[in-house]
């Protein structure tokens, strides 16, 4: 009997009705299904996708504590916003986070273990486990009663002393992650007779000579030596001044403490009464025995003893207050030398690496991490001058605030090593000569192979070359833009054309293209500079330079029916579209006749002589000038195209193209004027206005609470088109600083737009393409988007290669095609009749410096751009498919006929960001992220939907300036000012994400303990150890309060397992190193067996012969 299938009777069913209702659909419908006839076949399928973070890079945002592994040689982050940041050798980083966001106040490795503990402003304390590729939490507990304030964990301990704000000192046992019932309270720690509270706990530690004594710290300005086996104080010293800190001498004879009035105290244990020395390290010798002048508090000091010489003191702080505006300062004291190192930022937090783990032996200090609040540092001790390590981590991203950024994978292979070979000239000297000692850790397999570069443009002009391949990062390549314009020494000399106050330099658009290396950058002062790729260093005796005009109005005469899109006018109704005349304004005058400012670029280019290192060189600076006393508006588009030697931008103004090799103006029109009689909103163009536009604060000013001046810089226009910038829209979206989220109107009528908001080109793309409906061969041309979703296309006339493309002019000509969507139009793409995606043309990249031969002038003459336009052969029917995509909608729109094959309305409340046309598993799709938070993914050319995943709020303008999507499934942001996340969306990248993530945790033998001799072993003396077990185990100190805290499982269980399972050779390690101990421990009872056995025999050797002395003689001889 034959299976009844219920499913396929209901598919008949809505097939059945989907036919119905179509056969009742427009003429336009038809005609659609008419044309996908021959549909292509697409192999993307929703399974080829799934969303996760991969890594994080750059500096950690707002960092808060520090922690070494001096054995596994791992460094920890912690920051304000409860991320935890690990870094081992070059390449192996790892980021997590704590899910309360709480601030991390405070790391402890337990050393070689691979674990970590992290103690949270809310009062948590948390277990991670380093043994597994991403950490986890196995163990948390929440402090109900008390604030914890400061942590310490012994060495090779299990016991976790912690220190609370009503200065009691619990202990937690960390492999079970439970209190003790052992507490030592403030009130037995301290004087009975003080009558005040000593303050919070600040510091613990054990005596490194004899772990039953623990050096109490309050903030007060009391210290205690307790007793840990007699539960009591042993000693009490007790200072005027608040204290920051102590830290003992490795002999645990003497201690250490820093105070509030910026001295230093140095106590002998024994000795309670008064300390053994007091220095003011920064204070000014005064004579007659008066008190030196006090000086800001000294927040941390480290003590560290060497063999050899002198100890080192190092602290942070302690300058005297009449150093106004002096930088923060390490302070390092060997000897009778004080070296004093400025640092550029205020310090976090810093500590001293030694050679040994274990604090009763000579600590031997070779560098110092200081953790700064935008950067980190690490000084090596053991030379002279103190030199700093060269730092190899991509911790430089926010140098200068991220303006924008681009994403390339699968670029040419050669790329990488050429962007690396002129890098590294630019290299600064005076580092210290050893390796980067923080080396712990491995390196992932790279799964990946294919190379990746990301660029960043920066507030300050600079552009930085990333190399992004195999998810790590590494700076290639830096580009200081601002070098081709001169600088204002101070404000009085600054131009008054200035439009920005501060950040006139910064980076806006990027356009690269990774075949030919040409780079054009678009900055806030209305600027484009074009760049051409040089392993020569060349001198520019005068920098090539073009003047635009670019300033239009226009008068609204009637608006359509928002509801209702106008019909547009066939191609060929219209007149002839004429061609343009190339044109360009050179600045002739600086004002027009009534005073106003006129024709002035709003930067100086240099007048004199360039010299330019190898790497991007200029080509052309392209400004546009002020008219009639209004600046120029910002770029809000830019496209670059080597194969036709052209530059193309546009502004809420217009659009204008420039040939760069000719150095001449193609074309400078209004956007109004682009329509020709096709415009459907019937404006006029109407004289410049002459009234001023108020400048306001645009690209970098972002609500983000406290974090608003991280990330801030200028653009010259008013608040709504300094959104433009980044979100070129046709309805600016609102940030409401209320409740941080984008608003925008639903009304899509151009009535309802002020004059500010005129219509701005918002995406340009050079291709071959069929630019009419009547053509039958592709040809070069420009598409250009606009914030209103209108798509124009402008035909290219280009003269033939060679010489004569230097001598004969680019035609330019508006066709009269015009294409509509809803939304402003962000991207533009072109696939062929399989439905690849069509490149643009380019021209291959070759050395522009280097004198060639004749033969090769004549092979260059002959060279043609590479064209990637389809083979004539093809069907000329059909023969394209242009995919277009809006803030609304995508259509996929078959070339030459112009029409609509598919379409996909994106969103309908919200809008799209950002859209791209990308690479995946030998096929492309379309990857957009939407305002709203969902990224979204369509199969191409049938725009079906394969990924809809709700991923990111929109927070801030960030993230919407710097999300960019790139082939194989990747994609990034900017996550804070600081750091880029970066995100895949292919199955592949993350079924492979294990692999290719580096391992933390790797089986290191612990160094052995110090040997304490012969005599010390024999008779005593050396480190005395602790049954702490015995001490705080619950047979002993009985359970703590059940609502002191509160113990949560963590959430890594099954990573835990997959952890443990991956450290069976670890555990192996450790059996082998145990085995270690416990032999040395067996040669040592050997040893003093046989001492005693030695003197055992001298003992009745000794008695013999007194025995033999005394036999014969009688009782009263004795």
């Amino acid at each position: 009997m034959r299976k009844f299938n219920i499913r396929k009777v209901l598919d008949g069913l809505t097939a059945g009705a989907s036919s119905s209702s179509s056969s009742a659909s427009s003429s336009s419908q038809q005609q659609q299904a008419a044309t996908r006839e021959n549909e292509i076949p697409e192999t993307l399928q929703s399974e080829h996708f799934q969303l996760c973070k991969t890594v994080r890079h750059g500096f950690p945002y707002q960092p808060s504590s520090l922690a070494f592994d001096p054995v596994q040689k791992i460094l920890a982050f912690g920051t304000q916003t409860g991320a935890l940041r690990l870094f081992g050798r070059p390449g192996v980083e790892c980021y997590c986070q704590h899910d309360s966001g709480a601030a991390v106040i405070q790391l402890q490795f337990l050393i070689n273990e691979g674990a970590l503990v992290s103690a949270l402003a809310d009062d948590t304390l948390h277990l991670w486990n380093l043994r597994q590729k991403r950490p986890a939490i196995l163990h948390s507990l929440k402090f109900n009663r008390e604030r914890i304030t400061f942590c310490h964990l012994p060495f090779q301990s299990k016991w976790l002393y912690v220190g609370t704000e009503r200065g009691n000192i619990h202990i937690v046992n960390v492999e079970s992650f439970t209190l003790s019932g052992y507490v030592i309270m403030w009130n037995k720690a301290i004087e009975l007779s003080s009558k005040s509270h000593p303050g919070p706990v600040v510091h613990i530690s054990d005596n490194p000579m004899d772990e039953g004594k623990l050096l109490i710290g309050f903030e007060s300005g009391t210290v205690v030596l307790w007793d840990l086996k007699s539960k009591k104080a042993d000693y009490r010293y007790t200072h005027d001044e608040a204290i920051h800190s102590a830290a003992w001498h490795h002999e645990g004879k003497q201690f250490i403490c820093s105070h509030s009035d910026g001295t230093l105290s140095i106590w002998n244990v024994k000795n309670p009464t008064k300390p053994l020395q007091t220095i003011t390290p920064h204070g000014k010798q005064v004579k007659d025995g008066k008190k030196p002048e006090p000086c800001k508090p000294i927040l941390k000091v480290e003590y560290k003893t060497t063999r050899a010489g002198e100890p080192f003191i190092i602290l942070s702080g302690g300058l005297s207050y009449d150093t106004v505006g002096r930088r923060p300062c390490l302070t390092v004291m060997h000897g009778k030398s004080t070296a004093v190192l400025e640092m550029d930022y205020s310090i976090v937090d810093f500590l001293t690496l030694c050679e040994t783990p274990y604090p009763n032996d000579f600590q031997e200090p070779y560098a110092v991490v200081v953790l700064l609040e935008k950067d980190l540092v690490l000084i090596d001790l053991a030379q002279n001058g103190y030199p700093i390590f060269e730092n190899p981590y991509p911790l430089s991203i926010h140098e200068s605030p991220v303006t924008c950024c681009e994403y390339f994978a699968d670029c040419p292979v050669d790329l990488i090593p050429a962007l690396y070979s002129v890098g590294a000239r630019q290299k600064r000297q005076g580092y210290s000569k050893k390796e980067w000692p923080i080396n712990g850790g491995n390196w992932g397999l790279a799964a990946q192979s294919y190379p990746e570069i990301i660029i960043t443009g920066h507030a300050d002009g600079s552009i930085k070359f990333w190399d992004a391949s195999a998810i790590t990062l590494q700076v290639l390549y830096k580009l200081k833009t601002s070098k081709v314009f001169e600088k204002s020494r101070n404000k009085d000399d600054r131009p008054s054309t200035d439009i920005v106050d501060e950040d006139p330099y910064a980076i806006q658009i990027i356009s690269w293209c990774a075949e030919s290396r040409m780079l054009c950058i678009a900055g806030v002062s209305a600027h484009v500079i074009v760049y051409r790729f040089s392993k020569q260093e060349i001198t520019t005796e005068v920098i090539p330079m073009l003047e635009v005009r670019l300033l239009y109005e226009i008068n609204y005469i009637e608006s359509p029916d928002p509801d209702q899109v106008p019909p547009l006018p066939t191609p060929g109704t219209g007149p002839n579209p004429q061609s343009i005349v190339p044109q360009s304004h050179p600045s002739t005058s600086s004002s027009s006749s009534d005073g106003l400012r006129d024709n002035v670029p709003c930067l100086k280019v240099k007048n004199s002589s360039l010299k330019e290192s190898p790497g991007y060189q200029v080509e052309l600076v392209i400004q546009l000038v002020w008219v009639c006393g209004e600046p120029p508006q910002q770029i809000t588009s830019l496209a670059i195209n080597s194969a036709y030697g052209l530059v193309v931008f546009g502004n809420c103004n217009g659009i204008a193209m420039v040939d760069y090799l000719q150095k001449t103006t193609l074309l400078n029109l209004g956007t109004v004027e682009l329509y020709g009689s096709n415009d459907p909103y019937r404006r006029e163009p109407r004289s410049p206005r002459k009234s001023r536009q108020p400048s306001g604060a645009g690209l970098c000013d972002i609500n983000e609470g406290a974090t608003v001046q991280e990330d801030r810089c200028k653009s010259p226009t008013s608040a709504k088109m300094s959104r433009k910038l980044s979100l070129p829209t046709e309805l600016k979206p609102e940030l409401d600083v209320r409740d941080n989220s984008f608003s925008r109107s639903r009304s899509s009528s151009v009535t309802s737009i002020d004059k500010e908001s005129r219509e701005a080109i918002s995406a340009l793309h050079f291709c071959e393409t069929f630019t009419r409906k009547a053509d039958t061969a592709p040809s070069p041309c420009l598409w250009v988007g606009t914030t209103l979703g209108t798509v124009l296309v402008i035909a290219l006339n280009l003269p033939p290669g060679g010489e004569q493309r230097l001598l004969q002019p680019v035609i330019v000509s508006p066709s009269g095609t015009i294409m509509r969507l809803k939304g402003a139009i962000l991207r533009m793409a072109f696939l062929d009749t399989t439905g690849s995606l069509v490149p643009p043309a380019y021209e291959p990249w070759r050395e522009p410096n280097v004198l060639e031969d004749k033969d090769e002038k004549d092979k260059s003459k002959k060279r043609r751009p590479v064209s990637v336009s389809p083979s004539s052969s093809q069907e000329i029917s059909e023969n394209q498919y242009a995919v277009i995509c809006s803030e609304k909608q995508a259509k996929v729109i078959s070339l030459p006929s112009q029409n609509c094959t598919y379409k996909q309305n994106i969103t309908e409340t919200s809008f799209v960001l950002r859209g791209d046309i990308v690479a995946l598993s030998n096929s492309i799709c379309l990857a957009c992220f939407c305002a709203n938070g969902h990224i979204m993914t369509f199969s191409l050319p049938s725009l079906r939907p394969l990924l809809d995943v709700y991923y990111l709020p929109l927070t801030n303008m960030r993230i919407a300036r710097t999300f960019c999507f790139t082939n194989n499934g990747q994609a990034l942001y900017l996550v804070s000012p600081t750091e880029i996340q970066r995100i895949t969306y292919s199955q592949e990248t993350c079924e492979n994400l294990q692999e290719m993530l580096g391992e933390l945790f790797t089986p290191v033998e612990t160094p052995e303990a110090p040997n304490r001799g012969f005599f010390k072993g024999l008779f005593g003396g050396g480190a005395q150890s602790l049954d702490r077990e015995e001490l705080f185990g619950e047979s002993a100190a009985g359970k703590a309060s059940r609502s002191l805290a509160q113990h949560i499982p963590g959430p890594g269980g099954i990573e835990g397992v997959k952890g443990a399972a991956s450290g069976v050779v670890c555990e192996l390690a450790r059996a082998r190193i145990a085995l270690d101990e416990r032999g040395q421990k067996l040669g040592e009872l050997e040893e003093r067996t046989a001492a005693m056995l030695a003197s055992a025999d001298s003992f009745s050797k000794h008695a013999h012969e007194m025995m033999l002395k005394c036999k014969d003689k009688k009782w009263y001889q004795f």
